[in-house]
């Protein structure tokens, strides 16, 4: 037997479900290949939607403990209930996954549930059976980084997926990694009661974020009970009956120390998922990094295949990958498919919650290009007074020459929906003076927008 599709789309995630759909809609026969027995990969299922989830939940616990009373609202004692946060987690999750297969049915995608592997550059084979295509899209996403010599059990040693089903809060989680996904977990444990230390490579968190960014949230985290041990490497990880024993050496000098901890978080980074798929077989190239390699319109080397997503080049963000889904969905279809990646955002869900877009200051200086930039406190807005979350603050970087926006840095409250507005405007283009004489609602967190625009020509209004 052997099905002929227009398009087939390997892997379900953001990329391939958004393309899959996307390609449909333009009257292509599209199938996508899901090896989960649910559909919206990672991110949905063990990544971005079940951790959003629980962020979410430990996120109203502490507020409800600690921040009622400066409301007014006088309640009793406030506790929590760990199986039932993730059972409302796991609602959510089963929510999000039903709606992409109803999404599928909708737009006529047929859904071939089982492993991929090319036969041939045209053929592919799914449980036995064979499926032809005039395009492939590999859109496999990525999986968890592993550290040599520290084994995974998702029990007491874990990645990301297990962090997110623990059975009890641990008294004492380590996390070995200071990026997005280490930050936002070892937050949420934390609320909920784990002393939490992080461990980090370099001598700062966050590398990818502004450094000013990432040394307000390193401090401001650290009210919060975090602990952090920056420029520290973890080179072994001892198991008891009692506790997991972490070996730790200096990245530069000397000075090693242990670390004893209950629960083990590795979250040191992603990398392209491909195993299995049988791409050396049909002589698709990879890079160095074990992604695969396209050009602009996200075409590998090998005629009829192209890839999108984590397994390609680029940050590995949800959204990120839906817009490269649209986009080669275009192509195939003889249209201009493209994106803009110079205006893709970037958050961490903390609290604060940090968002980003464009270039950080570090890389302006290197690159040697010359910029001005505007800060605005969120001490200073009043809506940011009401709510009782003055963390933070918008910085604002503008090409010195033109004035044309280059990058945008938040760290504050719902600096998720905030960051947007500055993304609309990198994306068509705009100056700092045009956000400075945009009227914004007051009072409203996005007034801070609006200062920060107006401190780039030394003009701030309200500090």
């Amino acid at each position: 037997m052997n099905s002929q599709y227009d398009v087939i789309v390997i892997g379900a995630g953001p990329a391939g479900y958004v393309c899959a759909i996307r390609a449909s809609q333009l009257g292509m026969k599209v199938a996508c290949i899901e090896r989960r027995s649910t559909l919206g990969g990672t991110c949905l299922n063990e990544g971005c939607i079940p951790s959003k989830a629980l962020l979410q939940s430990s996120e109203k616990y502490l507020s409800f403990r600690n921040e009622a009373a400066n409301h007014g609202i006088v309640a009793g004692e406030i506790s929590f209930n760990l199986t039932n946060m993730m059972a409302h987690k796991n609602e959510i999750v089963s929510a999000n996954v039903k709606g992409v297969q109803f999404l599928f049915k909708k737009n006529n995608v047929t859904w071939i549930r089982g492993s991929a592997e090319f036969k041939t550059p045209g053929t592919i084979v799914v449980a036995g059976i064979d499926y032809s295509a005039k395009h492939f899209v590999i859109a496999t996403g990525s999986e968890s980084l592993l550290l040599p010599g520290i084994d995974i059990d998702e029990t007491r040693i874990v990645t990301s997926t297990g962090a997110l089903t623990l059975k009890a809060v641990p008294r004492r989680l380590v996390v070995i990694g200071g990026g997005y996904i280490g930050l936002e977990l070892g937050t949420m444990w934390s609320r909920l009661g784990s002393e939490v230390t992080v461990i980090e490579y370099l001598d700062r968190l966050i590398p990818t974020m502004d450094a000013e960014i990432a040394d307000s949230a390193k401090k401001i985290l650290e009210k919060t009970g975090l602990k952090f041990k920056l420029g520290k490497r973890v080179v072994g990880a001892t198991r008891t009956n009692a506790s997991i024993s972490l070996a730790l050496k200096p990245t530069n000098g000397d000075g090693d120390e242990t670390l004893e901890a209950d629960v083990v978080l590795v979250a040191i980074g992603r990398r392209a998922h491909t195993s299995g798929l049988g791409l050396t077989g049909i002589g698709v190239a990879l890079d160095d990094h074990g992604r695969v390699k396209t050009d602009k319109h996200f075409a590998t080397n090998v005629p009829g295949i192209y890839a999108i997503g984590d397994v390609i080049a680029g940050p590995m963000l949800a959204h990120k990958a839906a817009e490269e889904g649209i986009a080669l969905a275009e192509v195939l279809a003889g249209q201009a498919g493209n994106v803009n990646y110079s205006a893709i955002p970037a958050v961490i869900y903390t609290w604060p919650e940090m968002a980003s877009v464009g270039k950080t200051e570090e890389e302006l200086r290197g690159a040697g290009i010359s910029y001005r930039v505007g800060k605005f406190p969120f001490t200073a807005n009043g809506r940011a007074r009401t709510m009782g979350d003055t963390d933070g603050f918008v910085k604002i970087i503008a090409d010195k020459k033109t004035d044309t926006l280059v990058g945008a840095h938040i760290i504050g409250p719902d600096a998720s929906t905030i960051i947007a507005e500055l993304v609309v405007a990198m994306e068509f283009g705009a100056s700092a003076e045009d956000i400075a004489r945009t009227s914004h609602a007051h009072p409203s967190l996005s007034e801070a927008v609006k200062e920060a625009a107006l401190a780039v020509g030394g003009r701030a209004l309200h500090i």
